[in-house]
């Protein structure tokens, strides 16, 4: 099993993470996240603003990637994430597998980002323009409102 997390406090390229991945399996699913121009209450952003555990987000990325990749049957996984500021349509996040099969890479993909989302340890400020406000919780699967 290959996992590979970097964590970063500066803009990065994911097309280009992903060329140097270098992985020739049959099968990646990859997942892009940007920041909102909109915080959860629907106003207007400049950006977030994210802290985390050092040490300890690094352990529970790897953790969590292990575990979904084994429980989805995905040989890789790729986890790049942001840090401090971060300005509106830049990536926050970027999260990739590869396995034999698309089934097995779709699904661990998908399974890595949910889970990180709402187990790795960041704290989230939203960036107004009127004013910063810390997040509570991350935006549920298919839904833009706060746990």
């Amino acid at each position: 099993m290959n996992v590979a997390v970097r964590l970063l406090e500066r803009p990065f390229d994911p097309l280009a993470a992903l060329s140097h991945w270098g992985r020739k399996d049959a099968a990646q699913a990859q997942f892009i996240g940007r920041v909102r121009g909109a915080g959860v209450d629907g106003a207007s952003l400049r950006g977030l603003w994210l802290e985390h555990y050092p040490g300890m987000t690094e352990t529970m990325l790897h953790t969590i990637c292990r575990e979904e990749l084994e429980r989805h049957g995905a040989g890789a996984a790729l986890v790049w994430h942001r840090v401090g500021a971060v300005a509106v349509g830049e990536p926050i996040v970027l999260v990739a597998t590869a396995g034999d099969g698309r089934g097995q890479a779709l699904a661990s993909c998908q399974a890595i980002l949910e889970s990180l989302k709402h187990h790795a340890p960041f704290w989230k400020k939203e960036l107004g323009h009127a004013g910063e406000r810390w997040v509570p919780g991350n935006t549920p699967y298919g839904n833009r409102k706060p746990e």
